[in-house]
């Protein structure tokens, strides 16, 4: 199935000066909010802190549990529903004391306020992430990403060239920067479920590559005297309407998790959102433009 009749004959190449300007904005906005903020807003699993589950019999509201939660001293609080209306999630910044103590303390909180009775409300379970184990988990997820660029800069190299690997290495850098500027910016939090979703983005946006790539293979093998930039743009126009049917059907999955996901997916799905239209973007822009400037320094003249 084909969107396009005809191959295309889009110029992407001669645009290549304005994506690469574009990019470096988007990766400077996402720094410069990085910095403001004093760095990611790390979630429970990296920052460390307590979570509390609760069960009420009626659907509570959520500020009237926020409210509730001011009053006894465990700093910045985030509360979402889980599952359904009736379960509640509770991440709160500090756990002095016990685990059932603070979870107790969660609950005196909102019967204190006179709007729960003790039996409408049921603690089904307490977690803590300890400061120490927050950052063993930020090294880690660290190392899943360094390691997943590892396995990929030996696979391109092996199974291409390797400035094809170098090519596809600073998209995916450029795809989890843009990303994760996103997130800065929005003010969402930095989780375990963001780093899957990133090891996910990571794998979409190098498969997409990996394709293009496969056809800028094919196509150097017969271009003659034809320029890099002319055998780069048909390849990517010949692939147009496999990559905009890609990105298409996988964008419709992701949205509709977005709205219909439910809040504790909420932010996964958002980042699959991004990473899905910045992955596109880069497997035509960013690799290839470095094909280009990697055959512009080697090459000169044959580019």
């Amino acid at each position: 199935m084909e969107i396009f009749k005809r191959v295309t004959e889009i110029d992407f190449m001669g645009k290549r000066g304005m994506a690469v300007t574009l990019s470096s904005i988007a990766i400077l906005i996402g720094i410069v909010s990085i910095l403001i903020h004093g760095g990611l807003k790390y979630g429970i699993d990296f920052a460390g802190g307590t979570l509390v589950q609760l069960k009420f019999v009626n659907p509570p509201e959520i500020e009237e549990i926020r409210d509730g939660l001011k009053t006894i001293g465990l700093g910045e609080s985030e509360i979402q529903e889980f599952g359904s209306k009736n379960h509640i999630l509770i991440r709160v910044e500090r756990s002095e004391g016990k685990l059932e103590e603070v979870g107790k303390r969660v609950k005196d909180s909102l019967i204190g306020e006179g709007k729960y009775q003790a039996e409408d409300i049921v603690i089904e379970r307490v977690e803590m992430v300890g400061p120490k184990v927050g950052k063993d988990l930020r090294e880690k997820a660290l190392l899943s990403i360094i390691y997943a660029i590892i396995g990929i800069v030996i696979y391109i190299s092996w199974r291409f060239e390797f400035q094809y690997a170098i090519a596809a290495i600073i998209a995916l850098i450029h795809d989890v920067m843009v990303t994760m500027g996103v997130f800065s910016v929005a003010d969402k939090e930095f989780t375990l479920v963001i780093v899957a979703a990133f090891l996910a983005i990571i794998g979409y946006s190098l498969n997409d590559t990996i394709v293009i790539f496969d056809r800028i293979r094919e196509n150097m093998r017969r271009r003659g005297k034809i320029g890099l930039v002319d055998v780069i743009n048909t390849s990517i126009n010949q692939t147009l309407s496999r990559t905009i049917l890609t990105s298409g059907t996988t964008l419709m999955v992701v949205v509709a998790l977005f709205f219909l996901g439910g809040e504790i997916i909420h932010d996964f799905s958002f980042a699959l959102v991004i990473g899905v239209l910045v992955g596109t973007y880069s497997s035509i822009f960013i690799a290839s433009v470095f094909l280009v400037y990697w055959a512009n320094r080697a090459h000169p003249k044959r580019a």
